[in-house]
């Protein structure tokens, strides 16, 4: 009987501590309510500072940390629910429609045969298709419009993330419009005089490479990197030395390659994921994944108090990402995708709150897996 005391104790300091939350989140929207009608600034630092430093000051020993996390938490809770309320009107975000057609026009990075391409077909069967040297180029084409459309990689089931295209989608003003899922089938592949025991150097994509890189390392072969899988194919076909390349079966034929060995990535389960970017916004009423780009600052509890945001919204983070900013030292940029659409008002609010508080933010566009 004594532990079903104790938890009815608890039960009965829970419903108080959520009367006192009620009551405090009515009388901090007064407050908000109050300071608006009076030209007052709603949100003051100063004031937050201050009332940490009393809560750790009145705290027991150890429990510092803990009570300033939750009075933390509750202040942030309170600000978005008064920016939702008081300064989210009219931030719907404008945007056309996104429609699937049979004949895209689609910038694509590589030559015939690449997985690019392969994506580019699963999206648009009959997709009018431009090659380009790299992503660079493929990006460069969509912005200035010589291009509606570009394919291009941004993460492996087993190599993880294409750091490439995370970059450039910071440097970019582009849109992400779709995304679809390939199934990655490498193979070893040669010209068809080339001995497979003379066969010393492999060349492919980076992630390519670390795709397979277990049968790389068995094999002692040397890797080389290449801009494309389908740029290393033809590379190996021209080439009068013994090389050989992974690619798909597909790109091998395409360029007339002996496949050597079948099924060399690491996992079996291999797929990559790409995206369809297009410069203008654009979105179908299918879509249901929101993505954005942006920067914290260094500061105890600031991603924590970042993703306390999005659960305020009632939204789900799927996809949390990082990577190095080139321009400082050890700072990051994140990535994130949540589930949501931009026709849902707490996303277009949740965006404008998060735009308003980040000295760098970005907005990538709501899509859909096709």
């Amino acid at each position: 009987m004594y532990l079903d005391e104790l938890r009815k104790s608890i039960d009965e300091i829970d419903d108080e501590l959520l009367k006192l939350f009620e009551k405090r989140m009515e009388i901090t929207h007064q407050v908000a309510q109050y300071k608006i009608e009076n030209g007052l600034k709603v949100f003051q630092s100063e004031r937050e500072r201050s009332i940490i430093e009393k809560v750790r000051e009145k705290s027991p020993e150890g429990l510092q940390n803990c009570a300033e996390t939750l009075f933390t938490t509750i202040m942030d809770i309170g600000k978005s629910k008064q920016f939702s309320e008081f300064f989210a009107d009219n931030c719907d975000i404008d945007h056309t429609e996104f429609e699937i057609t049979d004949n895209m026009k689609i910038a694509c990075p590589g030559i015939a045969g690449s997985y690019s391409e392969q994506a580019a077909y699963q999206i648009s069967k009959n997709a009018d298709i431009k090659y380009y040297e790299d992503f660079d180029d493929v990006f460069e084409a969509v912005e200035n419009g010589e291009m509606p459309y570009g394919i291009v990689p941004i993460q492996n089931s087993t190599a993880g993330s294409v750091s490439a295209t995370y970059e450039l989608l910071s440097r970019y003003d582009l849109y992400i419009a779709c995304s679809t899922k390939v199934k990655i089938n490498h193979c070893l592949a040669c010209r068809p005089e080339t001995k497979e025991i003379d066969i010393k150097k492999v060349f492919s994509h980076e992630q390519g490479l670390m795709q397979c890189s277990e049968f790389i390392k068995k094999n002692k072969f040397y890797k080389r990197e290449c801009a494309n899988t389908s740029i290393a194919a033809h590379m190996v076909s021209e080439s009068s030395e013994p090389l050989a390349c992974i690619c798909s079966e597909e790109c091998a034929k395409e360029h007339g390659l002996k496949i050597v060995k079948t099924n060399v990535a690491n996992n079996d389960k291999n797929y990559t994921r790409f995206i369809l970017v297009s410069n203008k916004l654009c979105s179908s009423k299918r879509a249901n994944i929101v993505s954005v780009t942006l920067t914290i600052s260094h500061r105890r509890s600031a991603l924590y108090r970042l993703l306390t945001k999005f659960s305020v919204c009632g939204l789900n983070l799927v996809r949390l990402e990082n990577k190095p900013l080139a321009s400082k030292d050890f700072d990051v940029q994140f990535y994130l995708d949540f589930e949501g659409s931009i026709l849902n008002p707490d996303v277009p609010k949740l965006i404008a709150e998060l735009r308003s508080d980040l000295s760098y933010f970005k907005f990538l566009g709501n899509f859909e897996e096709v």
